[in-house]
């Protein structure tokens, strides 16, 4: 995984779990990597693995079973689409709208780049 500077890096980590679930590629209750394989695969402290780790659990994306590890909880991908919508509408939306207004591009122009892209 490539690290972004204007990140930290454990939120980069919580991004890359939420993906890797709303993708389908880890499922509600399945186990997912510990703490410690997680972060010699994604070459990171383990300390900051469970940091994300510790976000996820708040989230109610992720939980515990004592001893046995990590799990995806059951109503993940509808948390990460609650958190990942607002933040797209709070944060993501306004600098989009800022950019195409501060270059003149139509809402017209967009939805056609949006058909092709379809």
């Amino acid at each position: 995984m490539q690290f972004k500077s204007e990140k930290a890096i454990y939120i980069q980590i919580t991004e890359f779990v939420m993906e890797k679930i709303l993708k389908g590629e880890w499922s509600a209750d399945q186990k997912i990597p510990s703490v410690r394989d997680l972060g010699g695969e994604l070459e990171v402290n383990p300390n900051t693995a469970m940091r994300a780790y510790d976000i996820l659990q708040q989230q109610d994306i992720i939980y515990n079973k004592r001893g046995l590890g990590f799990f995806v909880s059951k109503d993940a991908k509808k948390s990460i689409t609650s958190v990942k919508k607002k933040q797209f509408i709070d944060v993501d939306l306004p600098q989009f709208f800022n950019t195409i207004e501060l270059l003149g591009i139509s809402i017209e122009e967009i939805n056609s780049y949006y058909q092709k892209q379809k």
